[in-house]
């Protein structure tokens, strides 16, 4: 998929202030600090379109960009750690569910896993909540190009087999590196299929 234009369209707390649902939907959401902003801006060409930040908690809004003029790519707050009030994390974390559970145009819901750890219980309890809620995910491991090829792979089946204690399949797994450009083809790729099946 070649991406022609990325437009920021609205920023906002609340699933009913959302876009009109008319267009195919592709959300972003992992832990604080995972490279989601990153990786939006590397899938889209574009470095300026999501607010880069090495402070975790940067997202605290629901921002929908119009790619392309046919879909839209949502980037959602992290979850877990923030710099920010624990009452202002309750409130992501109702607006965030509901948003997930409530847009009915929403095609896949991209968690991020940062590639260099082994499973974290926050990413697991987040995966198995979006499965068991129904919510199509894919999982992106983010910062590929951070530890060696052989620690990647490992961490990854680490990953796959803890999953595989509670899913039947696995989700799409991809992986990913903003800096290197790694995985843009296979993630643009892997939308363009889902919008031509739909």
């Amino acid at each position: 998929m070649e991406i022609k234009s990325a437009e920021f369209v609205v920023s906002n707390t609340d699933h009913k202030k959302c876009p009109k649902p008319d267009m195919p939907e592709y959300a972003f959401i992992g832990r604080s600090n995972v490279g989601k902003s990153s990786l939006i801006n590397m899938l889209t060409s574009n470095s300026k379109l999501a607010k880069v930040s090495g402070r975790p908690g940067k997202t605290q809004t629901i921002n929908h960009f119009l790619i392309n003029r046919n879909w839209y790519l949502v980037d959602l707050p992290g979850y877990g750690y923030a710099q920010v009030a624990k009452k202002d994390r309750k409130v992501w974390e109702t607006f965030i569910g509901d948003y997930i559970r409530n847009r009915e145009n929403l095609f896949c819901l991209f968690i991020l896993i940062d590639s260099r750890h082994a499973p974290l219980a926050i990413d697991l309890n987040f995966i198995n909540w979006a499965g068991t809620s129904g919510i199509p995910i894919a999982l992106i491991f983010t910062k590929a190009d951070k530890l060696s090829k052989t620690a990647l792979t490992a961490n990854i089946e680490l990953y796959k087999r803890r999953l595989l204690e509670d899913w039947e399949a696995l989700p799409p797994i991809f992986c990913t590196s903003s800096e290197k450009h790694i995985g843009r083809d296979e993630v643009l790729s892997f939308i363009e299929n889902c919008n031509t099946a739909n």
